[in-house]
């Protein structure tokens, strides 16, 4: 298959940690609403369904892996570490799961990244912001 470029963005569906103090927000288009679940600590995505050329993608087949990154500033860029991946077809990431752990208090931000088989990245999600109280 040729090398080609992913859609822009995942379109993140929400970090849905209201119910653990977050709220969301974005620096790009209007931000879906966090909504509270039972496990408020999990961020839940829809994997992107087509490539930038308006190509049909189909995620279980040519997407590698999903990084997550998560740090205390708003911003992100090439230069970012992945603090977790997961696989395109799981559309979701518990954060209990990281060592270490992430501290309470602390008001976090998260964005995702597709990664092709090929190793073509997208670009970086819409950002939203959490904290565990």
């Amino acid at each position: 298959m040729r090398h080609k470029k992913i859609l822009a963005t995942l379109a993140v569906l929400g970090a849905l940690l209201s119910a653990c103090g977050g709220g969301g927000s974005s620096s790009a288009s209007p931000t879906p609403t966090p909504t509270p679940t039972p496990q408020a600590e999990t961020l839940v995505w829809e994997a992107p369904q087509y490539f930038a050329d308006n190509t049909p993608l189909n995620p279980t087949r040519d997407l590698q892996r999903i990084e997550i990154y998560v740090k205390e500033e708003a911003s992100f860029g090439p230069g970012d570490i992945v603090i977790a991946t997961a696989m395109p077809v799981d559309n979701a990431f518990n954060f209990v799961t990281l060592d270490p752990p992430l501290s309470k208090g602390v008001t976090y931000y998260v964005s995702v990244r597709a990664i092709t088989t090929e190793g073509a990245k997208s670009d970086f999600s819409d950002v939203f912001s959490f904290s565990f109280q």
